[in-house]
């Protein structure tokens, strides 16, 4: 317990509950805030154009004064792919692991307006203050290295963050969760779990990393061809499982993609990835070698648009074309929503020729501890008050529904939204008011110029095209001197439809007519005028709804 007297703690979300991704957690203590973990979430299927989606962080910008640290608790980007976004405003010390702050740094560079981040290593037995709170970290295991739990110590008593974890008995890389710390904490009294709920609704366990390794060593030592595998760009583990599984059976390594490549050089430079140089070779080498002697290492498991897996299964990809003697390994789950997207690759793969192992058991091992896991840390730690996080709402209320059968009080276990606050006094916690929170959509170099309206709008092109409307008006007399001139697409097929555009554009002439006969010269209301009119008729025509642009050119 901290020496220093901390009268009021609140804590919120600014992203991370209620959906998967984007985890961005805030603890409030007195009048210092510290940030915990911020990520990224890939776009929803009606965000149409989107790149990338992070936590609406105005508020922590708002308060930057009072921000004393960021701290991290692993690589994966759904946990550190805001922190850039977040540094373009905020100038305060990142605490990391060694390979966490390596994947910051990477990403800061890449973003242009990034000041040099403040970056400060820690690792599972470091012991700091940031402001005037100490901080301990004990190590979980998860499906990258360097993964951390996060411990704020407190006068009301620790608030504990596992991060993503799970319970594996047979880690590939020997580094087990921490149990001994994470029961000497539970020991001492914790006032607050922040615990992973991502796999809160499997019974049982997760599958052990070790059982992959088998699975994919067998898949290797009979494939006919070439081997395809996709997995996440930062599943450094599962990385190193390909590579061993690939100089077992003789075959050269080919990484795929920008973030695949960048991702393998950074974790070989800090030596958490182990493979022989001759091992790789580029895509371009390819012809030089027997296909049963290679093996392609790929990002796109979520049929992320333009990922290289989806753009082997279309056909499109500059260097690779399937072929009938290829084996495909999708060696990863689909995140919720992208389940009819990843079934379309698949479909495509397999019209290739292609042999696709997707779905089955002991290829793929979640980092997410299941119910039985989850229990154990609730026993461990024995938290007074528990908050699900990461994971959508029934997660969460799963996760609630376990801590329940660990003696935690219904009553204190807080089932949150997006900014709701819960704030502590005297080792007393209630839920009270609501931070204003959302989405910021990042398209290309725009970071948050795409709205509800754009996004409406991008919907509504989708859905029924656009008519572009244009005519000239004389500067002095305001009459019609050309047009008008309908332009379609996406709505009709102009040389099929001629009769409706004629019909059209008539109708158009009769408005602008009318229109100077009723002395309305303001182009505002001549163009709403255009586009209520065309729009109702278009409607009676074709049960459609284009949008409708008119354009006025003076003369």
């Amino acid at each position: 317990m901290s020496n220093q007297r901390t009268e009021n703690i609140r804590i919120f979300a600014l992203g991370g509950i209620g959906e998967i991704g984007k985890n961005m957690y805030v603890v409030e203590l007195d009048d210092e805030i510290l940030v915990i973990d911020g990520g990224i979430m890939f776009p929803e299927d009606d965000m149409l154009g989107v790149d990338l989606v992070i936590p609406d962080m105005s508020y922590l910008i708002e308060n930057k004064e009072r921000i004393k640290g960021i701290l991290l608790s692993h690589g994966h980007d759904d946990h550190i792919g805001a922190i850039p976004y977040l540094l373009r405003e905020v100038d305060v010390p990142i605490y990391g692991t060694k390979l966490t702050l390596a994947f910051v740094k990477e990403m800061c560079n890449d973003l242009k307006g990034v000041k040099k981040p403040q970056l400060k290593e820690i690792n599972e037995n470091s012991k700091i203050r940031v402001g005037r709170t100490p901080l301990t970290f004990f190590h979980v295991t998860h499906s990258i290295p360097d993964a951390v739990g996060i411990c704020i110590h407190t006068s009301q008593g620790p608030i504990v963050y596992t991060g993503d974890f799970k319970f594996d008995q047979t880690p590939i890389d020997g580094n087990d969760t921490e149990i001994y710390k994470i029961a000497s904490l539970g020991e001492k009294g914790v006032l607050c779990l922040l615990s992973d709920s991502m796999n809160a609704e499997k019974p049982g366990n997760s599958l052990s990393e070790s059982k992959v390794s088998q699975s994919l060593n067998e898949a290797f030592y009979d494939a006919p061809g070439r081997m395809v595998v996709a997995t996440f760009s930062t599943n450094i583990q599962r990385i190193q499982q390909v590579i061993d599984a690939a100089y077992n059976t003789g075959r050269k390594l080919i990484p795929v993609g920008s973030t695949m490549k960048r991702v393998i050089n950074i974790a070989r430079r800090l030596d958490y990835l182990s493979i022989a140089d001759e091992m790789l070779i580029g895509i371009e080498e390819m012809s030089q070698h027997d296909d049963d002697k290679l093996v392609m290492l790929t990002t796109g498991s979520q049929n992320e648009p333009l990922s290289a897996l989806s753009r082997m299964a279309k056909g499109t990809h500059k260097h690779v074309r399937m072929k009938a003697k290829d084996r495909v390994i999708i060696s990863a789950a689909p995140s919720a929503g992208n389940e009819k997207s990843i079934s379309q690759t698949v479909d495509l793969l397999h019209r290739s020729g292609a042999d696709v192992i997707f779905g089955k058991d002991k290829i793929h091992a979640s980092g997410h501890g299941h119910q039985e896991e989850l229990k154990l840390m609730l026993n461990l730690i024995k938290p007074r008050y528990f908050i699900p996080v990461h994971g959508e709402f029934r997660m969460q209320y799963a996760h609630g529904e376990l801590a329940k059968t660990c003696s935690v009080h219904p009553e204190n276990i807080f089932l949150l939204e997006k900014g709701e606050c819960v704030e502590f006094q005297n080792r007393k916690g209630k839920q009270i008011g609501k931070i204003s929170t959302g989405n910021v959509l990042i398209d290309g170099l725009g970071i948050g110029d795409v709205g509800n309206i754009v996004l409406r709008d991008r919907r509504l092109l989708s859905k029924d095209g656009i008519l572009v409307v244009v005519f000239t008006l004389n500067k002095r007399t305001n009459n019609a001197i050309a047009g008008p001139n309908i332009i379609s697409r996406g709505f009709v097929y102009v040389r099929e439809s001629e009769d409706l555009i004629r019909e059209a554009e008539e109708l158009v002439q009769e408005t602008l007519t009318r229109c100077k006969e009723q002395n309305i010269m303001e182009w505002s209301q001549l163009k709403n005028n255009v586009r209520e009119v065309l729009s109702r008729f278009l409607f009676e025509k074709t049960k459609r709804r284009p949008m409708i642009m008119p354009i006025i050119m003076e003369s």
